[in-house]
């Protein structure tokens, strides 16, 4: 689990090809000594596992799901990437909860500049957008962002000077690939009413009607 919160600018140094994935190395920056083989971390918002290590340098697998569904099937060579070990239990949560599982890759639409900061729309496929919400949460390439607007196939985003100088974000160009991770709390709601809904159809109680009723909705 994540923070959104992006500890490091990160380098990939190495990719390979391993059966229908890919093993990359990243240079990040970061002291590892605390990094254990087999930990986890996210690499511009997705969640890789380290299976070698060397002073700041980590190497992890990618299966051939991870590299189908992110921006690492088109990721080169000394591109940068942003970087976050796994949080801990004890420390505050200055983004949102990220699990690191991308569901799938937006594109920059537009790119503009509001007195300090960075004003971007993101177009995902609708299956994406419906779990948004203006002032709800969104990973994009990892960075925890607040959504000021959404509809049916995108969001608009403003980014901080902060943000913009420590992450890959600042270095978005209209056209360019970003991974998604919609909000978790959002994926479970709509499950749930799905499920309620569906209940209610079979003749159950679990319905929007009875979920309004009793202030939930």
């Amino acid at each position: 689990m994540f923070t959104g919160i992006i500890e490091k600018l990160g380098v990939i140094r190495q990719i390979q090809p391993a059966g229908g994935g890919k093993r990359i190395s990243v240079e990040t920056g970061l002291d590892l000594s605390e990094t254990a083989i087999g930990d986890s971390v996210a690499v511009n918002g997705a969640c890789l596992t380290v299976v070698s290590k060397t002073g700041p340098q980590f190497i992890a697998d990618l299966s051939p799901e991870t590299v189908l569904k992110t921006t690492f099937s088109t990721k080169k060579v000394g591109d940068r990437v942003n970087v976050e070990r796994a949080m801990r239990l004890s420390d505050r949560i200055n983004g949102h909860l990220v699990t690191g599982h991308i569901d799938g890759v937006g594109a920059v639409s537009a790119r503009r500049e509001d007195a300090s900061a960075l004003v971007m729309d993101i177009t995902v496929p609708p299956e994406l957008a419906r779990y948004m919400i203006t002032k709800g949460s969104v990973a994009v390439d990892g960075i925890s962002l607040t959504i000021n607007r959404r509809d049916n196939d995108s969001f608009g985003i403003t980014i901080i000077p902060h943000t913009a100088q420590l992450t890959t974000i600042g270095f978005c160009a209209v056209g360019d690939a970003v991974n998604i991770e919609t909000d978790i709390l959002g994926k479970y709601v709509s499950r749930l009413l799905t499920e309620g809904k569906k209940k209610a159809s079979d003749g159950g109680d679990l319905g929007l009607e009875t979920l309004a009723k009793h202030g939930f909705l």
